[in-house]
């Protein structure tokens, strides 16, 4: 099956096209901000604070903004800043902004040193037009279902996950790698109880070993702070749909990872260097997720829900822009769910359940969705215009 997307000078291959105003720290945000909101077609992005965190977790914000500039939906990029070097040597010029420029792509930078506040405001929105003109002439070309990078993760979970939306969503990942794709899954709270399965499924000892590591580091630092993990989650709204153990979670969350060879582990906002199936260390927040799977090459990013805890009509109403530059793409496998609110659920994995689909059919119509969305049909949410809060996912203390 095949998509119009945008071809990119790396062969990475786009499902948007999008001016992205980047601050390479915290302290510009107000500046991208305001560059960003005179400018069509353009999203901003600002990483947390990098004073007082370890050298890890500014690696973690380098890896983040390099792998969003990157991103194939990013027709261009314009870095803004302060000054080109924040003085720490993991957020350095040659680590974050020489990276961007030599991408391939429509760049530009405009540093406030340079030119002061207010005038580096003008220069940067006369900059970003310039970036626009040039980008609005790269045009849609057919590509195929394998050049796609996707993202998939669940959350408000009920028994219809394991049964019926994660099952969809697992086969359609299956379709994904089988046509040579890249798809990313994660949150390492919720494989534990199941690691064991998924641990089979690497190619390598070596590989299963770093896997099963990564779990067991989560859970011992849970209880380092005196809790155990298996008594915080499920959340409550999983409880109140139904499920009643972190074991019983797992299990239905890791069938949306389908049933294909998982290549390796990444760290978060990490770009594999091949094709295939990756397990991505992070947490569980959509927020923090998706923003994470986006600075690693995903171009969607497909929301699992249950919901079977949501009440009334018209229950549901996500976030945008939580991918930023990568639209957010909600399907769920509980009928009741979609029927709350078909206007902001994309697709309805529920029919396996009713019986008016098998799980096959079910996945048929949705690689012929996403690949409508692939072509440049909006998402639900992408009819919506916010800024939703974004995280990074920080592991090192505050000092």
């Amino acid at each position: 099956m095949q998509f119009l997307g945008y071809i990119r000078k790396n062969g990475k291959v786009g499902i948007r096209n999008t001016l992205l105003v980047l601050s390479n720290g915290s302290a510009a945000g107000c500046l991208a901000a305001m560059i960003a909101g005179h400018l069509e077609q353009t999203v901003w992005y600002a990483p947390p604070s990098e004073f007082g965190r370890d050298s890890q977790d500014r690696k973690t914000i380098a890896r983040t903004l390099v792998g969003l500039a990157s991103n194939p939906n990013v027709g261009g990029v314009l870095v803004v800043g302060m000054k080109p070097d924040s003085g720490y040597p993991e957020l350095s010029y040659d680590t974050v902004i020489r990276p961007i420029m030599e991408l391939g792509k429509p760049a530009g930078s405009v540093f406030i040193k340079d030119h002061g506040f207010h005038s580096a405001i003008g220069e940067g929105i006369r900059k970003g037009r310039e970036l626009l003109g040039i980008i609005s002439r790269q045009r849609r070309v057919p590509a195929d279902l394998g050049q796609l990078t996707v993202g998939v993760k669940c959350g408000y979970s009920d028994p219809t996950s394991g049964i019926s939306g994660n099952v969809v969503a697992g086969e359609f990942m299956d379709r994904l790698i089988d046509a040579g794709g890249t798809a990313f899954f994660s949150e390492t709270v919720e494989v534990i109880g199941a690691e064991h399965l998924l641990a089979k499924r690497f190619p390598t000892e070596e590989k299963r070993a770093e896997f099963l590591d990564i779990v067991r580091r989560t859970e011992e630092k849970a209880l380092a702070t005196g809790e155990d993990i298996r008594s915080i989650n499920p959340v409550p709204a999983n409880i109140e749909a139904g499920i009643t153990t972190l074991e019983e979670k797992s299990l239905g969350a890791i069938a949306k990872s389908g049933s294909r060879t998982i290549q390796g582990s990444l760290v978060y906002a990490q770009i594999p260097t091949k094709p295939g199936l990756y397990f991505v260390d992070s947490w569980m927040a959509t927020v923090t997720l998706f923003l994470g799977f986006t600075a690693a090459g995903a171009v969607m990013n497909i929301f699992q829900i249950g919901g079977g805890w949501l009440p009334g009509r018209d229950a549901m109403m996500p976030g945008h822009s939580i991918g930023l530059v990568a639209p957010s793409y909600y399907m769920t496998g509980n009928p009741e769910t979609f029927e709350k609110s078909p206007a902001e659920v994309d697709f309805n994995a529920g029919t396996v359940i009713t019986g008016e689909e098998s799980v096959d059919e079910a996945a048929n119509r949705l690689v012929a969705d996403v690949c409508e969305v692939a072509s440049g049909g909006l998402t639900k949410v992408e009819t919506l215009k916010s800024k939703d809060q974004l995280e990074l996912y920080m592991q090192g203390p505050a000092l």
